[in-house]
């Protein structure tokens, strides 16, 4: 088969050079849609990592039965702690301690003094937390004791304030609390809670009881034994869940809201697409004759399509490289906030292919419709034009 003579690729650089004002509404509608799509693919892929990353497939959480979705409503008797430590086998030991946290999850509003309330999620804790947390540490400071609290180091993201230091307050339910220590846990919720002794959790929101009982295990397998105590303790009316599989729920929740995301993103993106089909039909029917003349000096239809579909990718990957350099210099490592903790925008890998793929299907196949309709002509029409 013989291979057809193609245009210089230099021709489909000087048309798109020809009219300028064109040019930059390619460049610019595409770079919009591309962007977008960092935008959406990031905001998707930063939310659902930090929730995967969340939970330990080696803690087991033991909550009010009925509440599997939603730790902060559940409760469960107080005793159920040091039940569990004592019903459970394999649970993780350090000096004949065993790692096990009853803790009280609570979302309140939360405030710096004389500034507006916030919501944010509180934690009320005992020592033992830092035992079955084992991505949470304490880089300043010490651990707190009545009166006062720690909080996680994007926990001023929750407060609207640029950075919050040793020794500042927060106000929770009119009692007043010192900042005695921040934590951090590197790609999870924790790192914008706030925590503080559990006991004044529980006084201040007027409970006797507790949210959940964490424990750290020796291994996977372990799960049964958990399960099993659960099950046979039908007084405590307990359900076990690992902890992985708790915020796999949590990220299902947020299901919609991230299709949501997707779905705006490409609602605009076809927009974008009529609108660069309507760009290239004008602009390719204003060389209806231009085109066929390079018909008749020998270069065959295929050549000059081909030719067509070059100038639409150099103007579409041109706003495609824009969009890329725009999303990591605005986009990457931004802090978002929603109801149960924050997440940092991520261009990953996977983010990035998808934006460049995007560009490319945008070039080829913005091109081909307008292209076809206008070579679609016989040849001494064209001429005629």
């Amino acid at each position: 088969m013989k291979i057809p003579k193609l245009l210089p690729f230099s021709y489909a650089t000087r048309n798109l050079l020809r009219d300028p004002s064109r040019f930059i509404q390619k460049v610019g509608g595409s770079a919009l849609v591309v962007f977008l799509i960092f935008a959406a693919g990031s905001f998707n892929h930063g939310m659902e990592a930090v929730l995967s990353s969340s939970g330990s497939q080696r803690n087991i959480i033991l909550l009010g039965a009925g509440s599997e979705e939603s730790v902060e409503r559940s409760q469960i008797d107080v005793q159920s702690e040091t039940l569990a430590a004592a019903g459970i086998s394999g649970i993780v030991k350090r000096l004949e301690q065993p790692a096990i946290s009853g803790e009280v999850h609570f979302m309140g509003s939360l405030a710096l003094p004389e500034k507006e309330a916030q919501q944010g999620f509180i934690r009320g804790i005992t020592p033992s937390a830092f035992e079955v947390h084992n991505k949470v540490r304490l880089v300043e400071g010490s651990f707190p004791g009545s009166g006062e609290v720690i909080i996680g180091r994007l926990a001023h993201y929750v407060l609207g304030e640029e950075k919050l230091k040793l020794g500042q307050q927060l106000v929770f339910e009119d009692q007043t609390f010192n900042i005695v220590g921040i934590f951090e846990a590197p790609g999870t919720v924790m790192e914008s809670e706030v925590w503080m002794d559990r006991s004044d959790l529980m006084s201040l929101t007027q409970r006797d009881s507790l949210s959940c009982v964490i424990a750290r295990l020796e291994s996977e397998e372990d799960f049964k034994s958990a399960d099993l105590f659960a099950k046979q303790r039908l007084d405590l009316e307990l359900s076990a869940i690992r902890e992985s599989d708790y915020y796999a729920k949590v990220s299902a929740f947020f299901g919609p809201i991230r299709a949501m995301t997707w779905l705006t993103a490409g609602l605009i993106a076809a927009g974008a697409v009529f609108g660069g089909f309507n760009m290239l039909y004008a602009a390719f029917a204003s060389r209806i004759r231009e085109l066929a003349t390079l018909q008749a000096i020998g270069f065959t239809r295929t050549a000059v399509f081909i030719s067509l579909v070059q100038e639409s990718l150099l103007a579409t990957l041109t706003g495609t490289l824009c969009a890329a350099f725009a999303a990591v210099w605005i986009l990457e490592g931004q802090t978002i906030y929603f109801s149960i903790g924050t997440f940092s925008l991520q261009m990953s890998a996977g983010v990035v292919l998808t934006g460049l793929l995007t560009g490319l299907l945008l070039g080829i196949l913005g091109s081909i419709p307008p292209a076809i309709r206008c070579l679609g002509a016989s040849l001494p029409s064209s001429l005629r034009s």
